[in-house]
């Protein structure tokens, strides 16, 4: 007889059901796996390079893995199968609205902590130095995954099919990408930078990897990531459609 509770029993058969529709899905498949590992080229090139473009090397792979396991996979997920009724099915029975959303996140950012863990041995041999605050490092990367899981979830409110899809995440990722240009733009652009999620995740990689200023500088980034997550999921819980737009 298992010893987990049924919600954790039933939130674990769901994520293991969506995973293997990731795994299913090639396309889908292709973006989450592949896409993450493409900047890793970008860390290779920055070997032996400054600080500032080691951290921001790192931060392109963070962002690929939160953009796409994570945003743009839930947002397809929860698109498709809220069309499908799938979502609208699922909650006629016992299964809560925050197992479903659970599941539908969790292979996601599995996957995205998987990549932020490779990178570690990557950059390694790229020439980059080991990360001085690796808890700060993977708590950078669990609570990105968290709020851009979020933040896919309101996006997909508004979003009227998967088509749709390519075009309203679109916001979202130049909101993301924007934040790895702190370190090239001027003192005033920087610190607006700062307070989007892809600038609250490279401060968190400069302090992670190369300890810049001490762990007591990643409290401001972890603010900025958490208030993030605070109005996305305030914003997905208000707007969420279990049925197909009309």
């Amino acid at each position: 007889m298992s010893t987990l509770a049924p919600p954790v029993r039933r939130t674990l058969a769901l994520t293991k059901a969506n995973a293997r529709l990731l795994v299913r899905n090639r396309t889908t498949f292709l973006y989450a796996l592949v896409m993450p590992l493409v900047p890793m080229v970008i860390v290779f090139a920055s070997g032996g390079a400054s600080d500032a473009a080691g951290a921001n090397a790192v931060t392109s792979v963070l962002l690929m893995a939160v953009l796409f396991p994570v945003f743009y996979n839930v947002l397809s997920q929860v698109v498709t199968r809220r069309d499908e009724l799938v979502l609208k099915r699922l909650r006629t029975g016992e299964v809560t609205d925050r197992e479903i959303a659970l599941s539908i996140a969790l292979p996601g950012v599995a996957i995205a902590l998987a990549v932020a863990v490779v990178t570690v041995p990557v950059s390694l041999v790229a020439g980059l130095p080991l990360p001085s605050n690796p808890a700060v490092y993977l708590l950078g990367a669990l609570v990105s995954s968290v709020v851009f899981a979020a933040l896919a979830f309101w996006t997909a409110a508004w979003t009227r099919n998967a088509e749709a899809g390519q075009m309203t995440s679109v916001p979202v990722m130049v909101l993301a990408v924007a934040g790895t240009l702190v370190a090239a733009v001027p003192d005033r652009v920087a610190q607006v930078l700062e307070a989007t999620p892809g600038g609250a995740m490279y401060e968190l990689v400069r302090t992670g990897w190369y300890g810049a200023g001490g762990v007591g500088d990643a409290v401001e980034p972890l603010v900025v990531l958490a208030a993030w997550g605070v109005v996305a999921v305030s914003l997905a819980r208000r707007s969420m459609r279990w049925e197909p737009r009309v």
